[in-house]
C-alpha cells in the first residue's frame, strides 16, 4: 500500500480553525482539498489531545518483557563474565526467543556495554588498606614533590599466544570493580619479566628479569634504579 503524503502542520490548524468556525468536514474539506476522512480524523485527534502536532508513535513491541529485561540485568549484575549465549538461553528456556543482538540492545540500554575486563594485580585486603592508605596521605602533595619520585613496576609477556582475554558487562567508571577485572600475577611459565621505570625526567631503560631474581638481576634493576636517579638530578639542577 503506496503512502500517503502527510498533512502539513499549517493545513492542519486550519482544519481545527475551519471546524471552530462551524464548517462541515466536507465543506473543509472542499475548501483545502483534503479528504473528508482525514479532516475527520484531524479534528478527532484535536478533540481528544488538543494539539494537532504527531504523537509519539509505540513502534514495534520490545521482544523481551521487563520481568526478562530484570532477569537479565540481575544474571549480568551478579556474574560480569556471563555470555550473550548465556542469556539466550536462559530466556529461551523462559520461553523467549531472541538474537544475541537484543541482548545486547536491552542491557545497553540498561546502562550496561560489554568490555574487556582490567587486568589489575592480584591483591589480598592487606595490600589494598596499605594501597588506600599511601594515597590518602600523599593526596595533597603538591606537584614538585611528584616530582622527585621514581616509579618501577615489571610485567609479564606471553612468549607463545596471549594472555587469556573475556568481557564483562559493567556499567560506566566501573571498570576497576573487583568482578570486572582480572586478577595477574608476576609468574608463571613460557613468559619474560620486564621491569623498568620511570620519573618527571623520562623513562629508565627497561630491563628483562630471570624467573628467579638473582644477583645478577638485582643488580641490573639497582643499576638502572641509580641511572634514573642520576638522570633525576640532573633534571632537578
Amino acid at each position: 500500500m503506496a503512502k500517503t503524503k502527510e498533512l502539513s502542520k499549517d493545513t492542519r490548524n486550519k482544519i481545527v480553525d475551519l471546524h471552530q468556525a462551524g464548517k462541515t468536514e466536507s465543506a473543509i474539506g472542499k475548501q483545502l482539498g483534503v479528504k473528508k476522512s482525514t479532516v475527520g480524523a484531524i479534528i478527532r485527534k484535536w478533540k481528544t489531545y488538543k494539539t494537532t502536532d504527531n504523537l509519539p508513535r509505540s513502534g514495534a513491541p520490545r521482544k523481551i518483557s521487563p520481568c526478562g529485561v530484570k532477569m537479565i540485568t540481575r544474571t549480568v549484575s551478579k556474574n560480569p563474565r556471563t555470555t550473550r549465549g548465556d542469556l539466550v538461553n536462559d530466556l529461551q528456556r523462559a520461553g523467549t526467543k531472541v538474537t544475541k543482538a537484543t541482548i545486547s540492545n536491552t542491557l545497553r540500554r540498561q546502562g550496561l556495554k560489554s568490555c574487556s575486563a582490567r587486568r589489575v594485580p592480584l591483591l589480598n585486603p592487606v595490600h589494598v588498606r596499605a594501597r588506600l592508605k599511601s594515597a590518602r596521605e600523599h593526596l595533597d602533595d603538591p606537584e614538585e614533590d611528584w616530582e622527585n619520585v621514581i616509579w618501577s613496576d615489571e610485567t609479564k609477556i606471553e612468549l607463545f599466544g596471549k594472555n587469556s582475554t573475556c568481557r564483562v558487562w559493567r556499567r560506566k567508571n566501573a571498570e576497576l570493580h573487583p568482578k570486572n577485572t582480572i586478577p595477574t600475577v608476576k609468574h608463571g611459565g613460557g613468559n619474560i619479566m620486564l621491569w623498568g621505570c620511570f620519573s618527571a625526567k623520562g623513562p629508565g631503560r627497561l630491563i628483562r628479569v630471570k624467573e628467579r631474581t638473582n644477583g645478577d638481576s638485582e643488580y641490573t634493576i639497582d643499576h638502572n634504579v641509580l641511572l634514573q636517579i642520576d638522570m633525576l638530578l640532573h633534571y632537578l639542577d
